[in-house]
């Protein structure tokens, strides 16, 4: 399995024969070089979103329809998917898990931030956020998608052992890395760390120093953007 960080946010995990990608956000993208969007989404077989947000959602549509492949989120947001970008969507709800062949499953879980998307009458719901546990190789990897500490991280750590986290952790819109070191230790047993959100914009953590000093025994891995992990 190779996890890849496409900045900020975003990410693209490639296990088999499927390359999943995680809330590609191109458009605007600060992080990602113009330069290298084609080889972002390159080969992608499915495009999951945690939440409505422009930099999670912006390209979703755009690129499911130019790769071809379909989105797979939330169903509310799915359904408006289908409806307006008029391409193929796998929409579930919290609690769900869908098959996405090739060995690999996607269960969705609960996420606490907010989730609207833009419109011509201002801020329209979105869905709700939510975080994903994708199960592939024998690895459960935990997407925690934006967010801040919650309760339920307790159940999740329990019931689907995750073994990987990427992990919000930039602060100010989510969680921080002194809160995601916690979270890992309070309510999870990683072997492996990625953090994500973060560098992107001048408020967020710069750096994720803070959170592999507060993690020893955690392999914390922190490649630069389209740099890759290898699990």
């Amino acid at each position: 399995m190779r996890i890849t960080w496409l900045g900020h946010g975003s990410f693209r995990i490639e296990t088999g024969d499927r390359v999943l990608l995680i809330d590609p956000w191109l458009t605007g993208n600060p992080a990602l070089p113009e330069d290298r969007h084609e080889e972002a989404v390159a080969g992608a077989t499915h495009v999951l979103l945690t939440h409505a947000h422009f930099d999670h959602m912006a390209d979703i549509a755009a690129i499911c329809a130019a790769q071809d492949v379909p989105a797979v989120g939330q169903y509310d947001m799915m359904t408006h998917l289908a409806e307006t970008g008029k391409i193929e969507t796998v929409g579930f709800n919290k609690g769900g898990t869908v098959d996405l062949g090739g060995g690999v499953q996607v269960s969705m879980v609960n996420a606490v931030h907010s989730s609207t998307r833009a419109s011509d009458d201002g801020p329209r719901a979105g869905g709700s956020e939510c975080g994903f546990m994708i199960h592939a190789e024998g690895h459960v990897v935990y997407h925690s998608g934006d967010t801040d500490i919650m309760a339920d991280m307790q159940w999740f750590g329990e019931y689907y052992r995750p073994d990987v986290g990427i992990l919000c952790c930039g602060g100010y819109f989510t969680m921080d890395m002194a809160k995601a070191a916690w979270a890992a230790k309070r309510y999870f047993d990683f072997k492996v760390v990625i953090p994500g959100h973060y560098r992107t914009f001048p408020i967020l953590a710069q750096s994720a120093e803070e959170l592999k000093a507060a993690l020893p025994g955690v392999d914390v891995r922190t490649p630069e953007v389209m740099g890759s992990v290898e699990i």
